[in-house]
């Protein structure tokens, strides 16, 4: 009897061994697919780049030789490093400045509770207004100033959209940070605004890269305000992207080199500071 029930007993230690791993396998099946539903498009756009046009409509054939072409036409055709360099100097100014202002405003939100909850929840509640909404209005004020086709006006409308979030991000990272930091640079003699610009802002580091990230990418990105605001002297990349869409045809490898032109300096930055971006999305999850 002893003998016999010795399978039995090691079946019972496998079977819960296979379930694990039948689900493990499913879970990476999962991810799997998830990740090629993503990766897949941007694949097919950077093979496209490299593709002349007779190839560029014929995803199955990879046996090709990569040209350049098609980034010698936006790049050198069409003044395409003049439109990166605006996106670029507009976001980074929008950024900047959002951080800059924004850091405070959620400074005085987190440690001294300044508006109440209000004034948080009003905040966030600026982010409901859907673009399409205020564009004509902000078309008409910048037509009637003369700010129409300013790279600096463009900036100043981004910086309404990213104040808000940059300003909701990081109310939760300085409410992480504990208050006896700042009491003790007080009492060894430090003012207010030293102990935050000493103290408070190197350990909110992490939050405000990823809320810098997040607020560049959205200027990066934006497309509605800078096609009705921006002419020839401002237009950015998403503008001048979808300019090569014409109704006597696309010249779908120009337009797939200028979408990696565009993922590029997003993919490098992310890259470059992931550590930063991860701990900042994190932080202030579990207090």
């Amino acid at each position: 009897m002893a003998s016999g029930a010795a399978p039995a007993s090691l079946t019972q230690l496998q079977s819960p061994k296979r379930r694990f791993d039948l689900g493990m396998a499913l879970s990476h099946l999962v991810l799997i697919c998830a990740s090629l539903t993503i990766l897949l498009p941007v694949l097919w756009t950077v093979r496209t780049s490299f593709a002349n046009r007779s190839l560029a409509y014929d995803p199955a054939n990879l046996a090709f030789r990569p040209q350049l072409d098609n980034y010698a036409k936006i790049f050198i055709d069409e003044p395409f490093l003049k439109y990166f360099w605006n996106s670029l100097w507009i976001g980074l100014a929008s950024t900047a400045v959002a951080l800059a202002i924004g850091s405070l405003a959620a400074y005085a939100i987190a440690r001294f509770r300044t508006g109440g909850r209000a004034l948080s929840f009003s905040v966030l509640g600026t982010q409901m207004l859907p673009p399409v909404a205020l564009v004509i209005p902000f078309y008409l004020l910048s037509q009637k100033l003369g700010l129409r086709d300013k790279g600096w006006a463009l900036a100043l409308i981004y910086l309404s959209f990213n104040l808000p979030f940059v300003v909701w991000i990081l109310i939760g990272f300085f409410q992480g940070i504990p208050k006896e930091l700042e009491e003790a640079a007080l009492v060894d003699g430090c003012d207010r605004w030293t102990a935050f610009r000493a103290i408070i802002l190197p350990l909110s580091l992490p939050g405000l890269m990823a809320a810098g990230v997040f607020s560049f990418v959205l200027s990066w990105n934006e497309f509605l305000f800078a096609l009705v605001l921006t002419g020839r002297h401002s237009k950015t990349l998403p503008v001048a992207l979808a300019g090569l869409m014409s109704s006597q045809g696309n010249n779908i490898g120009a337009i797939c080199a200028a979408a990696v032109a565009m993922m590029a300096p997003i993919v490098a930055l992310t890259w470059v500071i992931q550590r930063y971006l991860v701990r900042g999305l994190t932080f202030g999850a579990v207090k």
